[in-house]
């Protein structure tokens, strides 16, 4: 690592079509600055990663394609071992607005009432003075439906419990980057919840998003209701970890002040 201490990371799967304006838009002086950048490219069939090396970024390359979950976690790795303070993650198809970075890194660095520094800056959709962004009806629903179980376990009213725009701390994403402590497939709100459940510090703030124009979601047509159930179990599989067999209760000291 050289002067900067900010570690942008991107996972890209097939995104050749959107992440040229993503990558131009990072390269904007204001993020230059103080964020270098990490994509990583899961077995992309298409030119992503050609791409992303065409513009001097940094790129892993997945022989295989892990999913969406074991990308991020090799970035979390790559931000470690590098030394770096503070990642942010953004998705690849065009969606997070650059113009979030600075507001999510400046509230990073933030104190908090009681003195301490965020663990993990949500960037929220759905908040006052955020851009406007329409979601389908069974998004609708999964979302109020995961914003009710973290308010009813954890007492935490969260406006977006499954935004993949996200800051993070070193703390934070050396937890993340251990094995068995990071869902690989589908991190989401389960990943959310575990983190406060643990103790680890989350705030929120508004974020300008767009809807993506090229390519498909990975949550497009009703994968959206098996979406829910598998989130479901999965957020109860960490309720039941941590407050029953205390899973990860001793190690969080290590992480959590």
């Amino acid at each position: 690592m050289g002067t900067k201490d900010l570690l942008i990371i991107i996972p890209a799967y097939n995104e050749e079509k959107n992440i040229p304006k993503v990558l131009s838009q990072l390269g904007q002086p204001e993020i230059k600055e103080i964020a270098d950048i990490l994509v990583i490219d899961d077995a992309s069939t298409d030119s992503t990663g050609l791409i992303v090396k065409s513009k001097n970024h940094e790129v892993v390359t997945q022989i295989f394609n892990m999913g969406y979950g074991s990308a991020l976690q090799v970035g979390y790795k790559y931000a470690a071992r590098k030394n770096y303070q503070y990642v942010i993650q953004m998705d690849a198809d065009g969606q997070h607005d650059s113009c979030n970075i600075s507001a999510i890194y400046q509230k990073l660095k933030e104190p908090m009432d009681n003195g301490k520094s965020p663990d993990i800056v949500l960037a929220s959709r759905f908040m006052e003075s955020g851009g406007s962004f329409s979601v389908s009806a069974l998004k609708k629903a999964a979302y109020a439906f995961f914003r009710f179980i973290i308010y009813m376990i954890t007492g935490e009213k969260i406006f977006d419990p499954t935004t993949g725009l996200q800051g993070l701390s070193r703390r934070a994403f050396l937890y993340y980057s251990k094995y068995n402590y990071f869902d690989d497939q589908y991190p989401d709100a389960n990943m959310l919840l575990q983190m406060l459940l643990l103790g680890f510090h989350v705030v929120q703030i508004p974020a300008v998003m767009h809807a993506r124009t090229v390519g498909k979601s990975m949550h497009s047509g009703l994968k959206p209701i098996w979406y829910m159930f598998r989130m479901f179990f999965s957020m109860m599989a960490v309720l039941f970890r941590i407050k029953i067999l205390r899973f990860d209760t001793v190690s969080r000291e290590n992480h959590v002040g």
